[in-house]
């Protein structure tokens, strides 16, 4: 029993033992960032890497915590965005004085997402969805000094409060519906009710709060604009990622039986989400703010993949989110690294970039090229089996509606790459030293970018997981 708890417990367990690392050393010692920074980085690549090893099947207290080869895989991805997190934001770390506190808070919230990737309840699951959500209204207030750092706090709490509301009475009524709130249980129960369709809709948009789902995604753009950049780039990567994780979990095996009743929500809010996430990403100028709208409409996308109800759906999915993270951590490593030692953060700033900053350029470059679905990068290959996936159910319109939604986000990318390479100006950003750490999560990022579509193995590989 024991050595089953450690093994299959083996992400959380370590999540918790760096967490409690962490604090022994703020508590006991008076040791510098710049000394325990390189000391963090090292810790969370070994997690990264103990993530792919011994790991097995199974379910521990009755069924209310499950894993498998796939969820294994899902924790790794995510604890492989918290490194190249760790080591993107280098710069930002070292000068802030609350470093260790940052970072347990980070890992708790990290250790609620695999605590709710693994749900086998919706109580284990609703728990594990607070411990993976207060931390971070905390990180996105880091910037003490700042106001738009706290009113973008304040707004997420305020809608993760709403949302926590709106899960809680879904809960319920699916409950009172079926008798029973367990994940294995819950399929043979369902009739399609209309007060399981209604509970349904309330737990489904509390998904959509968290995952930025239109139309409950207000609070994006202002809490993306206030929180520091490292905090942006967790948000955006980590935190989505993780909910899209568990909606496979919850609509393809939980609310299997009412597929032909989610299928419809989820093409509409598909629709609608990649719509309205490109048409404002068109009009950006603070670059925080472009990628939030841009991430809104790459959420549209994944919604295309999970509407397939399939492996294929799945697999699209998992490959998608990692392609998006290191896409999208790459350009937010970029824009954190200007604003770290620039201030700037306006799109109208990164004219001329490249004539001051090659490296940075082409890494942005490569990551929005990524983002847009441009051949042969790895977000081609993404946005392609995501929309096959979502072609399986023969609906033609909604996947037209998509590949128009691909043409109009071309335009918002390149807009961007050609303020970088083709527009003058006069006074261009400087020269921007990038510290070896940061240096090194943008190579590993772009090389993501690359390997991960050339590398056909990879797709291959995550589709076996699911059979």
């Amino acid at each position: 029993m024991l050595n089953d708890f450690l093994i299959l417990m083996k992400s959380e367990l370590v999540i918790t033992g760096i967490i409690f690392l962490l604090l022994f050393i703020k508590v006991g010692t008076d040791i510098k960032n710049d000394r325990l920074l390189p000391l963090i980085q090292i810790v969370l690549l070994a997690n990264v890497v103990a993530g792919f090893i011994f790991n097995e099947d199974g379910s521990l207290f009755g069924g209310l915590f499950t894993t498998n080869a796939l969820i294994a895989f899902q924790k790794s991805i995510l604890s492989l965005g918290i490194y190249l997190i760790s080591l993107l934001f280098t710069d930002w770390f070292k000068k802030n004085e609350h470093m260790p506190e940052f970072f347990m808070l980070m890992l708790s919230a990290v250790l609620g997402m695999f605590l709710m990737i693994s749900s086998g309840s919706f109580l284990m699951f609703f728990l594990s969805l607070e411990l993976s959500t207060i931390p971070v209204a905390a990180m996105a207030n880091f910037d003490l000094e700042k106001k738009i750092s706290s009113e973008g706090a304040m707004k997420m709490i305020l809608s993760s409060a709403f949302s926590s509301g709106i899960l809680l009475f879904g809960i319920s009524l699916i409950y009172g519906a079926t008798g029973t709130i367990n994940f294995a249980e819950l399929p043979s129960l369902l009739d399609n009710s209309p007060l399981q369709i209604l509970a349904f809709v309330f737990l489904f948009t509390a998904f959509a709060f968290k995952l930025s789902i239109v139309p409950f995604h207000l609070w994006t753009a202002d809490v993306y604009e206030g929180s520091p950049v490292a905090v942006t780039s967790f948000l955006s990567v980590i935190s989505k990622g993780s909910i899209a994780f568990i909606l496979l979990t919850t609509l393809y095996k939980v609310f299997a039986p009412m597929h032909e009743i989610w299928y419809n929500m989820v093409m509409l809010l598909s629709i609608v989400t990649m719509i309205v996430g490109n048409l404002f990403a068109l009009r950006q100028q603070n670059i925080k703010r472009f990628l939030a709208f841009s991430s809104i409409a790459q959420v549209g996308f994944i919604l295309v993949g999970l509407s397939s109800n399939s492996a294929k759906g799945t697999a699209s999915v998992v490959y998608f989110v990692l392609i998006y993270l290191f896409s999208n951590l790459a350009a937010f490593g970029v824009a954190g690294a200007i604003s770290q030692q620039t201030g700037k953060e306006r799109i109208d700033d990164f004219k001329g970039l490249y004539q001051t900053n090659p490296f940075l350029s082409w890494i942005l470059a490569l990551a929005l090229f990524s983002l847009a679905g441009i051949p042969p990068t790895a977000g081609f290959f993404g946005k392609l089996f995501l929309i096959t996936a979502g072609a399986s159910k023969g609906n033609y319109f909604f996947i037209t509606v998509a590949a128009l939604n691909l043409i109009v986000s071309l335009y918002y990318y390149l807009r961007v790459i050609r303020a970088v390479f083709m527009d003058k100006n006069e006074q261009p950003i400087e020269k921007i030293y990038l510290n070896p750490s940061v240096k090194l999560g943008m190579i590993i990022c772009g090389a993501g970018i690359v390997l991960t579509g050339l590398l056909s193995w990879i797709y291959d590989y995550i589709t076996s997981l699911t059979m």
